[in-house]
């Protein structure tokens, strides 16, 4: 594709945590596999603790180059904690990010920088070097035009809207079908010093923005802009989904056995529960869980994690011995019917065909992979913009029961067996609509990838762009 000799580099900048680089690292695969002219750096941002990225930035079709801080003082634990000083890490990083696409432009053109949306400070290094920006958004299109709205409705407040904090309080989204409530509003939003209201106003300046999703998905949220405020062009060019990374010989060994298990298990019969890389419960709620499972009579794959008490970005553990939190007794009653692990290698779970249903905190990735699976889902949301999530998967799209839509994972509250199980119940009837839905968009989600697809069309519109901006 292209005339030869043409040429131009991109310049992905994504957050350092598994969820949002692992969704920029393969767009930037799949724009240099669509197009031979194209060529990508990615710029790296180290955290101060372990964010489990490095076995994803090994790429050879892709140029990583490792950050500094231009500032060191902020590198310890206050750089770890959300939300605002998250935001401020990723500025720091700014003079450096300048000087290597300075570098960049002296031999080659760089025809756009992406940043994620928790770097889009990086905009005015794009604007001081004449690129065109490109925020990458690693979660849905209707959160993200939410977050527009909800910048606008702050404005209009004088950039407070703790007032709508655990009120009943709905306001009308274009990219919503029904009236979203404030209860299933992102956290950060009910709080001024946060910071998110100025990540959606300086989002506006971008030239595009790239959405990990795609049209048939997201339909009304994809096409809703009015044409009454400044909002760049939407690319939804996915479903983009990453697998497990380098696996280390325990990892492999534990994929093993899972998948043995499930080997045995007829099609469509085990409930997965998975709550991302930051889902873990107390032992009060692990009990709840497990009797809602155990009276179900489902077969269930439970990945059981051992919370942590620091605070910021530090991942759940193993537990060594998961009865010591469990029911007395319970692994021995079920062992007939269900497994509990810990690290889950969702992907290939969920594309099993004996699993027939996935209970979620809702995480974008998660969501994807569900749907590419063909799997429906019950909503179990914990923070960040989970909750609105569920509330689009379970009133919008249609995919997924509700266990509940606006749980917190700090607020205190335990979710009762009797509304778990009434729910695993729902969600593994096999005479449930969500899911015939679900396995339609499982195959509108390959469609939209494939030549003439709809994400296949949206990415060659925006390699259309680059080569013009140059």
């Amino acid at each position: 594709m292209g005339e030869e000799g043409e040429k131009a580099s991109l310049v992905f900048i994504p957050f350092p945590v598994v969820s949002h680089l692992v969704a920029a690292v393969k767009t930037s695969e799949l724009l240099a596999s669509r197009d031979s002219r194209l060529s990508i750096t990615v710029l790296v941002m180290s955290m101060p603790t372990d964010t489990k990225i490095t076995s994803y930035i090994k790429n050879p079709q892709i140029n990583f180059v490792r950050l500094k801080q231009d500032d060191e003082s902020g590198s310890g634990e206050e750089a770890m904690k959300p939300p605002k000083s998250m935001l401020h890490f990723a500025a720091r990083h700014k003079a450096s990010v300048k000087g290597v696409v300075s570098e960049m432009k002296k031999c080659r053109r760089v025809a756009g920088i992406f940043v994620d949306i928790m770097c889009v400070d990086m905009i005015d290094v794009a604007k001081e070097l004449g690129v065109s920006s490109y925020v990458f958004f690693a979660s849905g299109a209707a959160i993200l035009r939410l977050m527009f709205d909800l910048q606008r409705l702050g404005d209009d407040r004088g950039g407070d809207l703790a007032e709508f904090e655990g009120s009943d309080e709905a306001i009308s989204v274009s990219s919503y079908g029904s009236p979203v409530p404030a209860r299933v509003w992102p956290d950060p939003v009910f709080d001024r010093e946060s910071g998110f209201l100025e990540l959606s106003r300086k989002a506006r300046e971008a030239d595009g923005i790239v959405v990990n999703t795609f049209l048939e998905l997201e339909p009304h949220a994809i096409g809703s802009n009015p044409g009454q405020e400044r909002i760049p062009r939407f690319y939804p060019v996915g479903p983009i989904i990453g697998g497990e990374g380098e696996e280390s010989d325990e990892s492999r060994r534990k994929r093993e056995e899972i998948g043995q298990w499930l080997d045995g298990q007829p099609d469509s019969s085990v409930v997965f529960l998975c709550f991302g890389s930051f889902g873990a419960f107390e032992a009060e709620q692990v009990v709840e869980i497990a009797e809602a499972l155990e009276q179900s009579g489902k077969r269930f794959l439970w990945s059981l994690r051992k919370p942590v008490s620091e605070k910021g970005i530090v991942f759940p553990g193993e537990y060594e011995n998961p009865g010591e939190v469990l029911p007395e007794g319970f692994l021995d009653r079920t062992a007939g019917v269900g497994k509990v692990i810990g690290w889950a290698p969702q992907v290939a779970v969920l594309s099993h065909p004996s699993v027939g249903g996935f209970v979620s905190h809702c995480g974008w990735n998660s969501t994807l992979e569900s749907v590419c699976c063909g799997v429906p889902m019950a909503t179990w949301p914990l923070g960040a913009e989970q909750q609105a999530n569920a509330f689009q998967l379970v009133k919008d799209i249609g995919i997924a029961v509700e266990i509940k839509m606006d749980y917190r994972k700090n607020s205190g509250e335990i979710v009762t067996k009797d509304v778990i199980g009434k729910a695993i119940e729902q969600l593994m009837d096999p005479t449930n609509e969500i899911r015939a839905r679900v396995k339609e968009l499982k195959e509108k989600s390959t469609m939209a990838l494939m030549e003439g697809g709809s994400s296949y069309n949206y990415l060659g519109c925006l390699i259309q762009d680059f080569f013009q901006s140059c």
